[in-house]
């Protein structure tokens, strides 16, 4: 079930079903400190810390207006986590314009 879950957030986010394949909890733990420093980062803080900062979570959602329903499916990964599996839906520059809107923040 969880799976199936998994794969309906992906086909709805960003088009592939693989983000229940590629949920990888061991990488989780190198993104702490980049959040418990209080910097966000596309490529180190989990989606779920991000999203605790209302800015941050208002910048996300403005870049991938999709994504506030998955946060739940995906708030352990990053968004360069998630960038892989989106088919192109989060490219590099779409990165780096969602890290400006963080850098902005802090």
């Amino acid at each position: 079930m969880k799976t199936i879950a998994l794969a309906a957030v992906a086909a709805a986010l960003i088009a592939s079903p693989a983000l229940a394949q590629e949920h990888n909890h061991a990488n989780h733990g190198a993104a702490a400190p980049a959040a418990a420093a209080g910097k966000l980062s596309v490529e180190s803080t989990p989606i779920g810390e991000i999203v605790k900062n209302e800015k941050a979570k208002a910048a996300l959602e403005k870049a991938l207006p999709q994504i506030q329903q998955f946060y739940d499916q995906i708030g352990t990964m990053t968004l360069a986590q998630v960038a892989p599996m989106s088919q192109g839906a989060i490219d590099d520059a779409k990165l780096k314009e969602i890290q400006a809107e963080f850098d902005k923040i802090q």
